[in-house]
């Protein structure tokens, strides 16, 4: 018997080229695990009322492993039905939630504006059902971005739970790193506050930024090298100058997390 699908439906409000930012990162970072896989499978879990993420996620994801499989799964049966004129080789569209109903054990969930409608309180229990479904190298990755992906927050997770953070922007577009604060996950979007980690990071973004302002000459890209090169010094950062120049910054888990349990 199948069972009931887990977890509520988003809005589904979705645009083309929306999740470019957090898909680029993904076949960058996890492109040696898809790989290694004997069977590469990638989840796009609630990709909503359109199914553009999903059918995108697999053009980016085979440009790093050819062989990589996309399942769009949405708790939403109308949303499915619309979307199955869109499978072709290696994408297909399936009725399920939070549960996964994959006979596989995927190489990669993305969730991207799923839980923003959740309390902060379900954030772990959801995590943890979803990192549970995960191959051995697989790789959760869930997070939030504006309505066209200009500014994007993610968290990476592997089955053993949360590894690093992500902030990617569009930098023409920045005027100063919080501003990406808007984005944030649910597990941290109620954290930038006085005296929770992110609120330091975020903090010490904006200063190193504001203190790179003469690099604004030579464009918003080099000033943003040299505003993450200086928190580098106090942050313990996963990426490199290659990452940093896409308008993005890694930081892992354990200097983000949050101070307090959730309420």
């Amino acid at each position: 018997m199948h069972q009931r699908p887990i977890g509520t439906a988003t809005r589904g409000t979705t645009n083309p080229n929306r999740l470019r930012r957090m898909d680029r990162w993904i076949a960058a970072t996890h492109g040696p695990a898809l790989r290694r896989s004997d069977r590469p499978v990638a989840v796009d879990l609630g990709y909503g009322a359109a199914p553009w993420t999903a059918v995108e996620l697999l053009q980016r994801l085979r440009t790093a492993e050819p062989r990589t499989a996309v399942v769009g799964v949405e708790i939403d049966p109308d949303r499915v039905a619309a979307a199955k004129p869109y499978e072709r080789d290696g994408l297909t569209f399936v009725h399920g939630g939070f549960e996964i109903p994959l006979d596989a054990r995927p190489t990669l969930v993305r969730a991207a504006n799923v839980l923003r409608q959740y309390d902060e309180a379900e954030v772990a229990a959801v995590w943890a059902r979803l990192c549970a479904r995960l191959a051995p190298d697989g790789l959760l990755v869930e997070g939030t971005c504006d309505e066209i992906g200009r500014r994007h927050v993610w968290v990476a997770l592997g089955p053993e739970g949360p590894r690093t953070v992500t902030f990617a922007t569009r930098l023409g577009s920045l005027e100063r790193p919080s501003d990406l604060a808007e984005r944030l996950p649910k597990a941290l979007i109620h954290r930038n506050v006085p005296g929770e980690p992110v609120h330091a990071f975020l903090r010490d973004l904006d200063r190193a930024w504001a203190t790179a302002a003469p690099y604004a000459s030579l464009g918003a890209r080099q000033r943003w090298i040299a505003a993450v090169r200086a928190v580098s010094a106090d942050w313990p950062l996963t990426d490199d100058v290659r990452r940093w120049r896409q308008g993005e910054v890694t930081v892992r888990w354990p200097a983000l997390r949050p101070a307090t349990a959730a309420a």
